[in-house]
């Protein structure tokens, strides 16, 4: 069934399904008729001879520079060739296409003056796979992401580059392969297309389902590793946070016990010891905090996705064009840093634990680096060289993009957001935090195939599901495959997937 954009909010689940599982997407008539209406208010105005910033204006610190009549239709193709000014590889298709359906939204609102071929042909793109090729940098994030979204707008002209069908071709040759008409650019079709945070907003979208999946992990890596070192459980008793009161501890610490439901550890079958150590004990506090930030910044990336992110706004019901700063980054590459900053935090209490499972002076009389022949053997001791590696990258991208303004244009545009950095380097936060997961998700295996007391069913449910990608560590081998092979079923959801299917959806304390 097609994603209606245009009569009710998007959310970050409809973003994903169009980005990643390529669903079709239609434009609802009552948007159609909005931005039909809006057009047809600024055409009369072009006409009456009203300026209007970035309509018969130059833009930025050219603004107030007035265009002929003449130059308003070819300004919008030397804007857009201006503005694809970025370098690097090309963006994910993933994310370039969650830009596009961002900026459908934006335009189904019906305030941003733009004809309705151009919404259509967008849409159209996105139907048949036809994916623009940009950049990943050059946006600071703040008139809009201009650099990498003129990259979108150049295939309107029958410009650019596009992937279509697994081949990048020229983007004209993918629009007649595909029958889709080149629209051209007319008075504000272009600045209509680039002027809002549509790719970082399409990027965060994904990031942020990709961070809560990976606390899902961490809670889900956190009790195989209370079932390994034989933990005392009361501190996760639902009661404890229920009274501090903070939504996202008691989502942690029901998480923690649904998946170890069964086990000797809360039947007291097992002795534990009095008090554990904060790594332990105050998992639900740390991943919960994390989880509440994730809530805070999945309200603030949906009121985005379904707000008017543009300049000028065009108000057609009241025959006006208001000029502001609605495509400024901040509100979106802000939280966006947090969920960086939230990923790294879980990914260090991570390897804590790792730590606890390998020392033979923390683990409860596990042996030594989780191997049974010591001194011949390193067993996993490597592993966390690996993860203390992926850490510190995390702790250095964790630094606030949001605060690194440069200015641009001629101090114009003297406050920007920065938040495409935010994007690229959340991206990476959460690649190392699969392999930090992955390395506690091996040894916690591992840990428990040396234990022969009943586990939770949940737990033995990933025991099992890790088998299936990591042998048991017999005698020392090359760990790299391993590693790689459990990051990849992180990254895919593998044992969120095998959890669920024993022991019912985990509870998220966003919804």
């Amino acid at each position: 069934m097609p994603l209606t954009v245009g009569s009710t909010p998007l959310t970050l689940e409809d973003v994903e399904r169009v980005a990643r599982f390529r669903d079709s997407v239609e434009l609802a008539p009552e948007a159609l008729v909005r931005i039909r209406t809006c057009r047809r208010m600024l055409e009369e105005k072009i006409a009456g001879g009203e300026i209007m910033y970035g309509v018969n204006t130059g833009i930025g610190e050219f603004s107030e520079v007035a265009l002929t009549e003449d130059q308003v239709q070819d300004f919008q193709r030397y804007l857009i060739f201006n503005h694809s000014a970025g370098i690097g590889e090309p963006v994910a298709e993933e994310d370039v296409r969650a830009a596009i359906l961002s900026r459908v939204r934006v335009h189904s609102h019906g305030h941003s003056g733009c004809r309705p071929e151009i919404t259509e042909t967008l849409v159209a793109m996105l139907n048949a796979g036809i994916t623009p090729v940009v950049c990943e940098k050059g946006s600071v994030g703040a008139c809009g992401d201009l650099a990498p979204m003129s990259q979108v707008a150049l295939c309107l002209l029958g410009e650019g580059e596009a992937f279509y069908r697994g081949e990048r071709l020229r983007s004209s040759e993918a629009f007649e392969r595909a029958g889709i008409p080149i629209p051209g650019l007319r008075a504000r079709d272009g600045l209509a297309t680039i002027n809002g945070s549509n790719l970082i907003t399409g990027m965060g979208s994904l990031q942020l389902l990709d961070a809560e999946r990976s606390l899902a992990h961490a809670e889900i890596a956190c009790a195989l590793t209370l079932e390994a070192l034989r933990a005392n459980m009361t501190p996760f008793d639902e009661r404890l946070h229920t009274l501090r009161g903070f939504p996202g501890a008691v989502t942690s610490a029901r998480n923690i016990r649904r998946i170890m439901e069964g086990s000797a550890l809360l039947t007291g079958a097992v002795q534990t010891r009095v008090q554990d150590a904060y790594s332990l004990r105050s998992s639900p506090q740390v991943i919960g905090a994390a989880r509440d930030h994730l809530a805070h910044a999945r309200r603030q990336f949906e009121i985005e996705l379904n707000g008017v992110g543009d300049n000028p706004v065009f108000l057609p019901e009241e025959d006006t064009v208001l000029t502001g700063a609605n495509f400024q980054g901040t509100p979106v590459s802000m939280p966006l840093d947090m969920v960086g900053a939230a990923v790294a935090m879980v990914s260090v209490l991570s390897e804590r634990r790792l730590n606890r499972l390998l020392n033979p002076a923390l683990s409860a009389g596990l042996p030594a680096f989780l191997t049974k022949g010591a001194g011949m053997f390193s067993g996993l001791m490597l592993s966390q060289y690996t993860a203390g590696m992926l850490i510190v990258e995390q702790r250095i991208l964790s630094t606030p993009s949001c605060t690194q303004s440069i200015p641009a244009a001629a101090d114009q545009e003297d406050f920007v957001s920065m938040g495409m950095n935010g994007a690229l380097k959340t991206r990476q936060i959460l690649e190392n935090a699969n392999g930090v997961l992955a390395i506690e998700l091996i040894a916690g295996a591992q840990a428990l195939d040396f234990r022969n007391s009943q586990v939770g069913k949940g737990t033995k449910v990933v025991r099992n599901a890790i088998r299936t990608v990591v042998d048991f560590l017999d005698e020392d081998r090359p760990l790299f495959p391993d590693h790689n092979a459990m990051a990849e079923a992180v990254r895919k959801g593998q044992l969120i997937e095998a959890v669920e299917a024993e022991v019912g959806p985990l509870g998220a304390s966003w919804h």
